[in-house]
């Protein structure tokens, strides 16, 4: 039987993560984090946010992600990033179209990572 250390893997995801924030917050002008620190916090709260309000969601929205074939979840992503520019002092998101972008860029980041 295998033994898994869960708060262990937890915390490696918060640091991929916050490599992952840190990183598509360099590659993209519209998006600003104040410190290293707010980084790291950031991925904790899109974690957070990620695995309890999004499903919810987009089981709510799923009609209309089926009608767009699944493309209204880029929408629900940009949605959960400005509720996180929201909430998160010393994270700020120039725009709705800013927060598709770092939504896509940092899925792209966190798959190279293989931070699922």
């Amino acid at each position: 039987m295998e033994k898994t250390n869960k708060p262990l893997n937890f915390l490696v995801k918060i640091l991929l993560g916050g490599i992952a924030v840190l990183i598509a917050e360099f590659l993209l002008s519209g998006i600003h984090v104040d410190t290293f620190m707010t980084g790291f916090i950031l991925a904790a709260v899109i974690i957070l946010i990620n695995s309890t309000i999004k499903p919810l969601l987009i089981l709510l929205t799923l009609p209309i992600t089926l009608v767009t074939f699944g493309l209204f979840l880029l929408v629900i992503n940009a949605l959960m990033i400005m509720l996180v520019d929201w909430i998160m002092p010393g994270f700020v998101v120039d725009g709705f179209w800013w927060a598709i972008l770092f939504a896509i860029v940092l899925s792209i980041i966190n798959s190279i990572f293989g931070n699922n």
